[in-house]
């Protein structure tokens, strides 16, 4: 039994959609590191389909400072075209 208090996630700007859509695609984003044996890329991106997941059931709150993450300032290139 779970005996942390629930956090609402904010609802402002469909972020409860959006939050479900990002763990969706890590879903098939861990299917397909597993197909291709990327074992350390596959866990991490398990850590963030669970981190969704607890933020859509109430158990973390969407930011752990309550302002939001901030981005690293790291640049980052589209990938482009996949080919599987």
């Amino acid at each position: 039994m779970n005996s942390k208090p629930r956090v609402p996630v904010p609802t402002g700007g469909q972020t409860r959609e959006k939050v479900a859509f990002i763990r969706q695609m890590l879903g098939e984003l861990r299917a397909v590191a597993d197909a291709e044996g990327a074992e350390m890329l596959r866990y991490l991106i398990e850590m963030a389909y669970l981190e969704a997941g607890d933020i859509l059931a109430g158990q973390r709150p969407l930011s752990i400072n309550g302002e939001g993450n901030q981005p690293a300032g790291i640049a980052v290139e589209p990938a482009g075209k996949v080919q599987f």
